[in-house]
């Protein structure tokens, strides 16, 4: 049994979700005319990212929209119309007015599955949610979403694989940030975006470098293998305000193991098929039936330097 997938990344224009909408459709059309079933689009691809943190809250507010608004609709008509199943990431204004940074997966058969991210850090307006989001979905699987930094805090994913996740959609828009960490991520100079035609060899370098798909490496495929799930991960690329993201949208099995990837300097989509006979006996899964939560209290408690989300620059 396999679940054929598309992981995309692409260059989201600023608050035009117009724009942006179209973006996703012409792409989830693509995916869905080479058999794709799911498409993962990146975070806030609807309405971009990075330059968030610039606005007042009130003109974030005016940006946002419920999480059954016209956007998330115009996702779900798109999902039904392709017959396939469609996650986008967009600002959410919820009903007691607060602010999120949240993920809708929209299905074929109408359904709609909504993830805010828990550690939201872009503005002091939006808020970090405070559920998981694991669901079925019509090709007998379950699916979990974890938003960029979330997917960086091991015990996320660790829970969304308890909950029974076999498939973790994992958006980000990440790559060339700025770490604190001296051995982290570093910005990728935007000229060498502005130059990619001229110089193609500069960005490719920059996007398998060390502060592109090199810093992926590091952590991500422990992800999929330390819980015996498939990871989608989807980004950004290109510039996102004063950033470059480095795209890197690729797909992993249960083993930790690269099924599918771009390095492309440009939009791209990522087909994988997953063959969903890996998961029963990955090692992961063999891993999390030999756990011992009694012994695992100390998760629960507060380490001795934790800081609000808010003042921790993600990635790195």
């Amino acid at each position: 049994m396999s679940l054929r997938v598309a992981t995309v990344q692409f260059e989201a224009v600023p608050d035009d979700p117009c724009q942006n909408l179209a973006t996703v459709r012409r792409l989830a059309t693509a995916a869905a005319a080479d058999g794709a079933q799911l498409v993962v689009f990146p975070e806030m691809c609807l309405l971009g990212y990075w330059h968030l943190r610039r606005h007042d809250a009130a003109t974030l507010h005016d940006l946002a929209e419920a999480s059954d608004g016209p956007l998330v609709r115009a996702v779900g008509e798109l999902a039904a119309e392709l017959g396939i199943g469609v996650g986008a990431g967009f600002l959410e204004r919820g009903a007691d007015g607060r602010l999120f940074n949240s993920y809708a997966v929209c299905l074929p058969d109408g359904g709609v599955h909504v993830h805010r991210k828990l550690h939201a850090f872009e503005h002091e307006a939006i808020s970090s949610g405070s559920d998981y989001t694991v669901f079925d979905t019509p090709w007998g699987v379950r699916a979990g979403i974890l938003i960029c930094w979330d997917n960086n805090l091991v015990e996320n994913v660790r829970i969304t694989a308890l909950l029974g996740a076999d498939v973790l959609l994992a958006p980000h828009q990440t790559g060339g940030t700025n770490s604190r960490s001296p051995h982290g991520m570093k910005p990728v100079p935007v000229e060498l975006w502005d130059r990619r035609t001229e110089d193609p060899e500069a960005i490719a370098a920059a996007i398998t470098g060390p502060n592109g798909r090199g810093w992926l490496m590091r952590w991500l495929p422990a992800r999929a293998h330390d819980n015996g799930l498939f990871v989608v991960f989807s980004n950004g690329v290109g510039r996102d305000d004063d950033e470059i993201r480095t795209g890197n949208a690729m797909v992993l099995d249960p083993y930790g193991r690269i099924v599918a990837e771009t390095t492309a300097a440009a939009d791209a989509v990522v087909i994988a098929d997953l063959d969903l006979g890996l998961l029963p006996t990955s090692t992961g899964r063999r891993w999390l039936t030999g756990r011992r939560p009694d012994l695992y209290a100390p998760l629960t408690q507060r380490y001795g330097n934790e800081v609000d989300a808010r003042t921790v620059r993600f990635g790195g």
